[in-house]
């Protein structure tokens, strides 16, 4: 530990001295490119015939100096807040100029009396210097990602999608040399960015030309770098990587990019979810954050598919309190440490009860007091609970009969008891005791002086007993798919998105 220790302090200091020299040298430059604008268009209108005082042309340069570096001070050129060669500091140093031109063409004559035409020095002093800050701008980045070493080792791969994603993965590949894939060419069905270069990688082709790109290039590995592409796309694209013997590999989506979870260069492999038949339909939950920050939250079923995902979501709005409450010791152990980073178990966030235990549950809404309730917590697995029907009685009914009157007891604020689409008309077991919840939930909500209500979906994409999890060990086992009728259908939605519509 002091070794590392007193390797920091080693660097950052190094790292400081270079900031603090590199911004005063870009001032300077910056002032050095003005007033050589400024003379070039002086030379050119003849503007300073009359006024050659080696005095006065030294105050005007220092005054133009201070100008320069005052406005650039403004625009947040010498600050570091702009990434090199962003359309961002372009923007700014466009405000700069122009604000420096502005100042110049009032103040011209006070400076150097007897111009003939302080106007047209000042616009085209701001021409020349601007054309110049910029070009020197991308120089600098240009022989920044000239003298990076390039790798000649590591996984070769081609990525289809030359547009942001694609950019931006390249970019991010080619600033962490370390990272194991190496981008040889791009692919892209737009015939408008054939022949482009991005990041020094060619554009070779579209998706036809996969098999031959490979080869040529020696790829291994097919990266799928289009933003919210549709599930035809990833299937289709998937399908041909592999018929041309390339490994499929996907980037991450924009919401686990922005929840945290995952970075561009992560690449991963296709999941079930990005193979959904459509695209998933986003929610807007800004409207609704304000009603879970600052609030106890409580999640029954909270190691479940559904419930560790409420919990997930939930836990973005920063409640003053989340309360995981679940009988399954190993899956409050699994969200606990997904969410916190730790999980020993020995904090107030994970509750371990059953909700068929009365006493256990009264003793849980008393020592927290939550103020909205998620009820996730049930037997779902149809086959098992027709063999079973007393089982479905116990957790399903008198279960949500016991969550029910404690968090009547206690004053909840909002309840909201997670149903099922079978209880719509209902045929099976799993159907009639979820419709009972429901219509204990309305009976509640006559009762209370609170919301307390109930919501459905159906199919959820890869929730724990789905029909795809079998189908995915039936395949892996080598075996054939067992299905009700040859010709049924199913229509599923991804556990982020009945959440969404949840909240």
């Amino acid at each position: 530990m002091a070794r590392d220790d007193a390797k920091c302090t080693r660097v950052i200091p190094i790292r400081m001295h270079r900031r603090m020299y590199y911004r005063p040298l870009e001032a300077g430059c910056d002032v050095g490119l003005w007033l050589f604008g400024l003379a070039a268009a002086a030379w050119v209108t003849h503007d300073l015939v009359g006024s050659s005082s080696g005095l006065r042309l030294a105050g005007a340069a220092s005054a133009v100096g201070v100008l320069s570096a005052g406005t650039g001070l403004l625009a947040g050129l010498y600050r570091g807040r702009y990434q090199r060669g962003s359309l961002d500091e372009v923007i700014s140093v466009g405000r700069a100029g122009c604000g420096t031109a502005l100042v110049l063409a009032v103040l011209g004559g006070a400076l150097l009396p007897g111009q003939r035409a302080p106007l047209a020095t000042a616009v085209g002093g701001a021409t020349f210097a601007l054309l110049a800050m910029i070009g020197a701008r991308y120089m600098v980045v240009a022989v920044r990602q000239s003298s990076r070493p390039r790798r000649s080792s590591g996984v070769k791969i081609i990525i289809f999608g030359a547009g942001h994603a694609g950019t931006a993965l390249v970019h991010s590949l080619a600033r962490q040399p370390g990272l194991r894939y190496q981008p040889v060419a791009f692919l892209d069905d737009d015939p408008a960015k054939r022949r482009l270069r991005i990041g020094g990688i060619p554009v070779l082709g579209d998706r036809t030309q996969i098999a031959q790109v490979a080869a040529q290039t020696g790829a291994t590995v097919l990266v799928i770098a289009i933003a919210r592409a549709s599930g035809s796309a990833i299937r289709d694209l998937t399908n041909e990587a592999d018929r041309c013997g390339l490994v499929p590999k996907v980037i991450p989506s924009i919401t686990e990019m922005l929840s945290g979870g995952a970075r561009i260069e992560g690449v991963r492999d296709p999941r079930i979810t990005d193979l959904l038949g459509r695209r998933p339909v986003a929610t807007d939950l800004a409207r609704v954050a304000g009603h879970f920050a600052g609030k106890r939250i409580l999640v029954t079923g909270a190691g479940g598919s559904i419930g560790s995902e409420l919990c997930r979501q939930l836990h973005r709005f920063r409640p003053a309190e989340l309360i995981l409450l679940d009988r399954d010791e190993s899956a409050l152990h699994a969200i606990q440490l997904e969410l916190y980073g730790r999980a020993l178990l020995d904090s107030d966030q994970a509750a371990l009860a059953d909700i068929r235990d009365p006493t256990r549950v009264r003793e849980v809404f008393e020592r927290f007091q939550p103020q909205i309730v998620f009820h996730a917590a049930a037997l779902k697995h149809l086959p098992l609970l027709e063999r079973y029907p007393a089982e479905a009685l116990k957790s399903n009914v008198w279960g949500t009969s016991t969550v029910l009157e404690a968090s009547a007891a206690c004053g909840v604020e909002s309840f909201v008891n997670i149903s099922t689409d079978k209880a719509a008309d209902p045929m099976s077991v799993l159907g009639y005791s979820k419709r009972i919840a429901e219509r204990l939930t309305a009976e509640m909500a006559e009762r209370a002086a609170a919301n307390y209500l109930s919501v459905r979906f159906g199919n959820v994409l890869g929730s724990r007993g789905s029909v795809l999890s079998a189908f995915s060990a039936q395949v892996a086992a080598g075996g054939q798919l067992t299905v009700t009728h040859p010709e049924v259908s199913r229509y599923f939605m991804t556990a982020d998105e009945a959440v969404q519509l949840v909240l």
